[in-house]
This record gives structure tokens, sequence and C-alpha cells, in this order.
């Protein structure tokens, strides 16, 4: 056992309260004293007890995240960083170290899971945290940090970089990647701001969010400056800013002497810096007066550090080695290596350096089958290690910019790189994958690494036979066809283009014909980060379809047969689900106006249509009334149903979207909903289901509430773990039976929202995949035209009566689309120039 009262402690994180009531972290819609955060990291310290025990975080960039690592670090428990959003990854350590607790982010306290009380390992007493070296694997190489590299390496990057209590650092990169975390640490030990977020640098809401925080800096790696590029990022007005930092890979030397200059012209600097997860992150940065001069230098060794320069026989540049109290304890292959003390007192970096006579050192080489892709340390033999237990031959190289992989006898690449990217934690197109018929080799016998590595140059990157790739252009071509927006960037996005769920529809079913299964946040990737990837084009019998998509076509299509009276089965009300799902999904990204104002126009787009097709039919038959184009029948129309209730559906939904989006437009419930994002949902749930259970009378004559059945789709979209999964669905199987006097279509409803929790896409036959895009796109259309269709067809054939219904409805969403695009205007511009985001909701 491991009890020690007496025990050393992180002296930043034992100290929050000593900055009082400065603000320590800032969020969008919350700000953060020194003296609060202190009284939630000692209630987490508390929850974790006295004796020493492992634990693991699943670390997101939030309040929660941060609370639990500082009191794992206040109590002196060793931790272990694992991301959040890689589930194998977490998965694999917790089998190969097995945690005596696991944390993870709650709804605003961390969750603390107590695997077993007390421990079962021994734990050194220096040993203070654990991270991975080797991207997002889960392989259980760790390096062992102590208590004094991270109060060392914070302190030396402070001095250094000047941090001051007035300094706020923006989060870009994971707190579970050593460069990511450097930036709480440093910031942390000098009693600065945390500008606490996780959103992009391409995403307008970024910016805002660091304009209007006044944040004075932010970490970047070398894939970050390609971003910024794209957001005009050179143009932007950004009073605070004080300086960039830049590591996580080389950076060319023509790109530090671009982003030198700008900075200079901006009033802003950038420190080019050096350093490895084994160095608790920093050794060396360059002086931000030299970045233009000597852009290709790595600088000088940190504040308390040292460099030297060993020989390497048969090369012409040794060796570069570093000194100093940040240097690892050593590394961790499994959960007895804990116990262990200090077993290396310096670090080979495997780099090849020169050391210039001014004290300037460049690193000219790598000697280490190690590369850095966008930020990521990628350990290539991982990689082939990964590959040679799925049973492929192949062979891994690469470069500052991808990593290529040459495989033997592999039909389907498009397949494979997902597998590697989403393995190693890459973005897809950081990968490339080669089919070959025999790996490439030296005369010895040895794999030729440099000829693997030009498979991967833009001249020799060629799809298997019987495959075509799909380039930025193509993404480009396909957004600009079903948004109309011939503008389309490579740092554009699907949601800041201005697309809705029913754009959504089409443009997933295009894209997924061309690329392949999309992430499930593509709406929000960059277009570039979307392409190219070979796409095998053999013939499929099935196709995947995302599964809201494929419940709004089923449920039309079904909506429309049941009317015809050809068999019933009703499944309106999981549409309710779905369009909740879709405003969690769609509606609530960024800062409150920009949402509100995307929340109105989606409204507009329901509205809108909805009132032009029931006037023409108020006008064309008496079956109408001006309450039925008003949207006004639920509230002032008759008790008896008559066809003045046909469009129920359609008010019903109206009157939810304007419940949230009045509710939404008050600043406190867009703070709670972005504090607890489950909780608020669930919370919503609770209010509906007083109607539900007719504890309140709604107020409305005819239609049953409904409003509980959008919040459970809400509560859908914001579930993310399995026990937050687990618990929407113990709601929804408390709460639909009994809803109505049917089983079948309570255990409809039931399937319906069970689905969305726990299944990402669902199979249909590969012919009917556009169609079914089709029929999801245009649900909304086929509900308002159907009831003029097919009274009059029914007679002459039922099934006739439902095609034509369908394709009616399909036609009316072409005309209102072209209507659309012709009365297009040009979006409102938010911070950083880029046009502000619309989706929607349904």
């Amino acid at each position: 056992m491991t009890t020690h009262p007496d025990l050393a402690r992180v002296a930043f994180a034992a100290r929050l309260a000593r900055h009082g009531d400065r603000p320590a972290v800032l969020t969008d819609g919350h700000v953060l004293s020194y003296r609060e955060l202190a009284e939630r990291v000692d209630d987490v310290a508390a929850r974790l007890g006295t004796e020493r025990r492992l634990a693991v975080l699943e670390a997101s960039n939030d309040v929660d995240s941060l609370v639990a690592y500082l009191a794992a670090l206040t109590a002196g428990h060793p931790l272990l960083l694992v991301p959040a959003d890689k589930p194998a990854a977490v998965a694999s350590l917790v089998a190969a170290y097995d945690p005596d607790v696991v944390l993870r982010s709650g709804n605003g306290t961390p969750v603390v899971d107590e695997r077993r009380p007390g421990t079962r390992h021994e734990l050194h007493p220096d040993l203070a945290l654990l991270l991975s070296t080797s991207g997002s694997t889960g392989s259980p190489k760790l390096v062992r940090l102590s208590h004094r590299n991270l109060d060392a390496n914070a302190e030396s990057i402070a001095e250094y970089l000047g941090i001051g209590p007035d300094d706020r650092a923006a989060t870009t990169l994971p707190m579970s990647y050593c460069y990511g975390l450097s930036v709480l640490n440093s910031h942390l030990s000098r009693g600065a701001s945390l500008v606490l977020t996780d959103l992009s640098v391409v995403d307008p809401c970024f910016w805002e969010l660091f304009r209007d925080r006044a944040a004075t800096s932010f970490a970047a790696v070398p894939y970050t400056f390609d971003l910024l590029e794209r957001v005009g990022f050179a143009e932007m007005d950004l009073p605070h800013l004080r300086y960039v930092t830049q590591a996580g890979g080389r950076l060319a030397p023509d790109k530090v002497r671009h982003w030198a200059r700008v900075g200079e012209q901006a009033g802003w600097d950038l420190v080019v810096m050096y350093g490895a997860t084994e160095a608790t992150s920093r050794m060396a940065y360059l002086p931000p007066e030299l970045a233009e001069r000597r852009a290709g230098t790595i600088g000088v060794p940190i504040p308390g550090g040292a460099f030297r320069i060993d020989p390497v026989d048969g090369m012409e540049h040794g060796e570069l080695v570093y000194t100093g109290p940040n240097v690892m304890l050593g590394y961790a292959e499994q959960p007895e290596d804990l116990a262990a003390g200090r077993t290396i007192e310096e670090l080979r970096t495997g780099d090849l350096a020169r050391r210039h006579p001014d004290g300037l050192y460049e690193v000219v080489g790598r000697r280490s089958r190690f590369v850095k892709i966008v930020g990521l340390r990628v350990d290539l033999g991982q990689v082939e290690r990964i590959l040679s237990d799925l049973g492929v031959t192949a062979a891994a190289a690469g470069s500052d910019e991808r990593l290529v992989v040459a495989a033997e006898d592999v039909q389907d690449t498009s397949l494979l790189t997902k597998l590697v990217a989403e393995s190693i934690g890459l973005p897809r197109p950081a990968v490339v994958v080669h089919a070959v018929e025999q790996l490439p080799r030296l005369g010895t016998g040895k794999v030729d690494y440099p000829a693997v590595a030009a498979l991967g140059a833009p001249p020799a990157v060629a799809p298997a036979r019987g495959a075509r790739a799909e380039g930025p252009e193509d993404v480009k071509r396909i957004y600009a066809e079903v948004l109309d927006r011939p503008d389309v960037g490579d740092d554009d996005t699907f949601v800041s283009l201005e697309g809705d769920s029913l754009s959504y529809v089409a443009a997933s079913v295009r894209l997924e014909q061309a690329l392949g299964q999309l992430p499930p946040d593509w709406h929000l990737m960059p277009v570039r980060d979307l392409a190219p990837r070979p796409v095998r084009r053999g013939r499929r019998l099935v196709s995947f379809l995302e599964t809201s998509i494929v419940l709004r076509a089923v449920a039309i299509v079904c909506i429309v047969t049941t009317h015809v009276e050809i068999f019933t089965f009703q499944t309106a009300h999981v549409l309710f689900a779905v369009a909740g799902y879709n405003f969690a999904r769609f509606q609530l990204h960024g800062s409150r106006l920009p949402r509100l104002r995307r929340q109105l126009r989606s409204l507009g787009r329901v509205v809108v249509p909805s009132v032009a097709f029931i006037a023409v039919a108020h006008l064309l038959t008496d079956d109408y009334t001006l309450a039925n184009v008003l949207l006004l029948n639920g509230i002032v129309g008759p008790q008896e149903l008559t066809s003045q209730w046909h469009f129920w559906f359609v008010e019903m939904l109206v009157y939810v979207l304007v419940a949230v989006t009045a509710l939404m437009a008050l600043p406190w419930a867009d703070r709670a909903e972005r504090r607890f994002p489950l909780a608020f949902p669930l919370a919503l749930l609770a209010i509906g289901l007083v109607s539900r259970y007719d504890i309140v009378d709604p107020g409305l004559p005819k239609p049953a509430p409904v409003f509980w059945l959008f919040a459970l789709g809400w509560a859908a979209a914001r579930a993310r773990t399995t026990l937050e999964r687990s618990l929407v669905t113990l709601l929804t199987l408390l709460t639909v039976p009994g809803y109505f006097d049917s089983t079948v279509r309570e255990l409809t409803v039931i399937t319906g929202v069970l689905l969305l929790l726990w299944v990402t896409a669902l199979p249909v036959p590969a012919g009917l995949r556009r169609i079914t895009g089709w029929l999801a796109a245009a649900s909304l259309y086929i509900y308002l035209t159907h009831w003029l269709v097919y009274p009059a067809l029914v007679p002459v054939s039922p099934l006739l009566a439902v095609v034509a219904s369908l394709v009616a409805g399909i036609a009316y969403w072409v005309l209102v689309e072209r209507v659309m695009v012709g009365f297009r205007r040009t979006p409102e511009p938010t911070p950083g120039g880029r046009p502000a985001a619309t989706a929607d909701p349904r």
C-alpha cells in the first residue's frame, strides 16, 4: 500500500487558492475564480481519499477534466491521462494498467468511478503523471513524470514566455497531449487565466470567444498554421494577442519567417519551441526576435536545461542529448513499472543536430522510427504492429506532413486508411495507404523505407485498380451543388456554408458515396479534412446511412402508407425525437446570438413552406381554415377530429421550436446548457413529463404532448458515454410505455430513440441509398403534400397513391430549395470574416 501523509505535491496545483478571486478559467458562458477552482479541486481530492491510488482520467478540454486533473495532482494520486474521445485507447490502457479509479467529465462535477477500495499497485512516491508518447493507439508504453518534472517545466515555460497574472491562454490542443497540458500548467503556475474551449481555430465561434475573453496567446502545431491561413488569421483584429507558440513538429523555415513577419506587423510574437513528452513537453525555444533571421533552428535550451551533442558512428552529425529537471523518471510498459524510481538521468532525443557559433541548435535529421504529424508523435513500428495484428503485412514511413503505409494484398485501402487514422488519432487526410503486391525491399532483404515514403508523394499516389480518389475539388463540387454555394473554400465546413438538416441529408449521401463512411462530426470539418481518400467501387448489396436519415425516410413512408390504409404503422412521434436529436447537433454550436440567428432562420425554413402550401390547400379545398394557414389550429381548432387536424404534426413541431428558441435566447439558459449539456435536456424532459402524465393540462385541445419526446431526442444527442446513454435508455424505457394505447406504437418510439442512442448508421439496400436520402430530405414536404395527393388516387390504386404522394413531396422540396436559392442572401459575417452557420432542426 502507498499511504503517505506528507507526500510531495505538485506546487502549482496545491496552491491555487493563493491567487484568490483572480479569474482562473473562462468559458463561453462562465468565469471561475482561482478560489472557486480550488474549492472544486479540494472537493474531488477529498472524494479520491488520502491513500495513493492509480487513476485514469478520460480528459477533454472542459472544466470537469481540469478539476479532476488538478485534484489528482493535489492529492498525490498518480494519474494516467487519456483522450476521452478515443474509447479504444481508454479501454486498452484500463485493461493494461488496471487503475483503481477512473475519472471522467460529468455535468458540472467530475465523475469518480472507484473500481476498488484502496489500491492494488505499488506506486513510487515521486510518480505524478503518466502520458502516452504514441498518439491515441492505447499503447501501454507510457512516460513516467514526477511532481518535480511538472513544476520545473511549468516554471521554465512561464519564465521564458514571461507569463504574468494578466495573461489568458486559449486552449487549442487537447489536455491529454503534453503540449496542450503544458499550456495549462505554465499559466496556472503564475495565476494566469485559461480560456477553456474545444472549438477548432476554423470555427468562427473560437475567434469570437477569443476576442470576448481578451485572450493573449494560443498554442499551434504545424498543421494549425495551415488552418490559420484558411481562416484569414493574418487579417484578424485581435487586440489582446501577445504571442503564438509553435511546437509539435518542425515548421518549415519559410513558414516560420512568414508568420514571424505577420506577427511583427500585427504586434504579436511567434515563439518556436522544441520538446518531447519525455521532457514534460519543452526543451528549447527560439527567442521571438530571432524567429525571422534564424528560422531553421530550434533555439536555445529552456531555463534550467542543457544540450550536448554525442557523436554517432557513420553520421556527419551527432545525437542531441538533453539534461534538466524536467527529464522523465523513465518509461512504464506494465503496472509493475509504476513502483520504479528514476531510471534515466538524461534524454537521448533521437534527433541529429548541430550547434551554431551563436549558441543556437539546429535539428538536421532523425535516427529513430518516430515522426511527428499534425503535432502527434507517431511510432511507425506501432503502426506496423497494429496492422500485423489484423493480418496485414505492411511497412510505415512518414514525414511531418503525412503517414505513408504500404500494404500487401489489400483490396479496400479506404477502410484501412480509416482504421489506421482512428487507431493513432490522426486526421484521415494525413494518412496515405498504398496497396502493393510486395513491400519494396533493399538488396539485403530489409524494407526499403525511402521507397515506401515515396509512395506518398502526390505524383505517385494512385488508387488501387477498380478504385478512384475523391479530392477537395470533388467535395467542393458536392457542396456547391447541394448548397448552391459556388464560393466553397478549403477551410469551409458544411455548417459554415449554411447547411441545414435537409441539405445535410443530400450532402451526406453524396459524400459517403464518394469518400466512404463519414465521421460523426463531418459537418463541422473543413473541406480539406474530408479528402482525399481512395474509395473502392466494387459492387455492394448493402450500404450504410446515418441513423437519423434512415429513421426520417422510413417514418415518412410509414405515415403515408398508414393514411392510405395499406397497413397501419404509426411513426410520427419518432420524428419528434429525431427533431430534438438534430436540434442538439445543429443548433447548439457557437455563442448565444449566432445560435439565436440560426434557430430563427431554421424556424423560418419550417414555417414558410408549410404556411405557403397550407394556404394553397385552403384556397383549393374546403377542408382547411385560416387557423390552419396560421398554424393555430392546435390552439383554436375544434375538439373533434376533422380534416383541420391534418397538419397537427407541423403545428406541434413549430410550437416546440418556438419554445426552445425563446428559451435559448435567455442568457441564463444559454449558460446552463453549455455547462450542463446533458442535464439541461434532462431537465426539459422532466418538465415535459408533467404534461405527458397529465399532471398539468398543456392547454391544447387535441394533440398529446410531444415536447418531452423532443427533449428525449435532445438528450440522446448529448449522451456521450456508455453510462449516459444507459441513463437515457432507462428513461426511454420508463416513460414511453403507457403513452399510447398501442404496444406496437410504443415499441416503435422506443426503438427509434434507442437507435439514435446506440447505432451510428443503419444498412439500406445499395440501390435504395439515394432514394432514402431524397425521402429523408423531403420528409416535411411529403407530409404536407400527401394530404392533397392520395385521396384522389386511392380508388385507382393504393400503391399508386403512396408513390404519387412521395413523388409530389420530393417535387415540392426541389421547388422550395430552388426558390430559396433565388432569395438567398449573403451570409451575415461573424468575427474572423467567416459566415454564420445555420441548420434546420428536423
